[in-house]
């Protein structure tokens, strides 16, 4: 139902607590983790919510338009779903619910790589309208094959991350053997025989794999392969040289994602991207570096005309949304809100999540008297 929202969980928080409640702790803990001290993550938040906007309550009241034009088509909203790897580790099914959710509500979802539904199931649920995010594939024949299987089934939007020359060191996935490579312990049985629903829905569903990724797999691998192979096949190098080559072997919309910094943006539009993501992987990666939020006032405006801007890291609301539009973003990404929904909420969580963020913004939007996102940054406190 389009029209679904629980009042029993408003926000981002409360959905947070009860996804803690159903899902193992060595998954939550993945979808949860930054770098190292995960000094980064309380930066991208903290940095995002000092973002301040200013009403003009005298001016005549508005009638609030979401809607965005972006890449050729017009989303209902100015947010979508970001790509999150292992979602079905979290809750069971979780890229097919948020990727119908998504195609319902006519918003972006975009499938991770290592995502655990492949790209062909994603493409048929979202209706065509999903995204890929594509890390660059160092064998030629493995990227020469994922562009066939994207073409074919119909992606018109990819998204090549290239903030993660080095696998995050996460210190709770190395806790809980969710490092390269991956181990169970006997703890984390211990962790999902405590989670019955998510144990069910889990055993329901399958295990969950990297789908898209097992055509590239030897078969019945060695977990201890896993680094290697992710090494030797899927992450290769994503510097200027290598992003111009996938540049001219794809004839949709060439998204560059995890970029903060105004000389990156540069060299994308003269590679002739279409839209970068400003994005520091969520705080996964570089614990000093600077937030998204930083990286995207620091660029002023000067690509606007150019380029589009997409924005992610630390949204975790409408008022996020709005804030990150008003400084100089087309578009938004949230990644661990959705999550959240789909582990609070089963099959309904995407749904009531794209709710919540729209009843959020349009709040925001109204209080503001702003009629359109295109007019937020007329409304921020410089």
């Amino acid at each position: 139902m389009t029209d679904f929202f629980d009042p029993r969980f408003p926000d981002s928080a409360s959905l947070r607590a009860q996804a803690q409640k159903s899902m193992p702790k060595f998954a939550f803990e993945y979808l949860e983790g930054g770098c190292i001290d995960e000094i980064g993550l309380h930066r991208n938040t903290n940095e995002l919510q000092q973002v301040r906007l200013r009403s003009e309550l005298l001016s005549p009241s508005v009638d609030v338009d979401t809607s965005v034009d972006l890449f050729g088509h017009r989303y209902a909203a100015p947010f979508g779903i970001a790509p999150v790897g292992l979602q079905g580790l979290m809750w069971p099914n979780a890229p097919e619910i948020l990727a119908k959710a998504a195609a319902k509500m006519n918003i972006p979802y975009v499938l991770s790589t290592v995502s655990s539904s492949s790209l062909e199931r994603i493409a048929e649920v979202s209706e065509g309208q999903a995204w890929y995010q594509l890390y660059n594939p160092t064998d030629a024949n493995t990227r020469e094959d994922l562009l066939d299987r994207l073409k074919a089934s119909g992606y018109q939007n990819i998204m090549v991350t290239v903030d993660v020359p080095t696998f995050g060191y996460r210190v709770n996935d190395i806790k809980n053997g969710l490092s390269m490579p991956p181990k169970m312990s006997l703890t984390n049985i211990i962790q999902m025989l405590t989670k019955p629903s998510w144990l069910l829905a889990t055993a329901l569903a399958g295990k969950p794999e990297m789908e898209t990724l097992k055509p590239y797999m030897p078969p019945n691998m060695p977990a201890d392969q896993l680094a290697s192979f992710m090494n030797n096949t899927v992450m290769g190098p994503v510097d200027f040289d290598a992003l111009k080559v996938l540049r001219d072997k794809w004839d949709g919309n060439f998204i560059i994602k995890g970029i903060v910094n105004p000389s990156d943006v540069q060299k994308a539009v003269d590679m002739g991207a279409d839209g970068v993501v400003l994005s520091n992987h969520g705080a996964r990666q570089l614990d000093c570096g600077e937030s998204s939020i930083a990286g995207l006032q620091a660029l002023n405006n000067q690509y606007k005309d150019q380029i589009k801007l997409l924005f992610d890291s630390g949204v975790r609301s409408g008022t996020d949304v709005a804030a990150a539009m008003a400084s100089g973003a087309d578009f938004t990404f949230l990644g661990r809100t959705f999550v959240y929904a789909a582990a609070a909420l089963g099959k309904n969580g995407g749904t009531h999540a794209i709710n919540m963020l729209l009843r959020q913004y349009i709040q925001v939007m109204s209080q503001l008297k702003c009629a359109h996102s295109s007019q937020l940054p007329q409304f921020l406190v410089k």
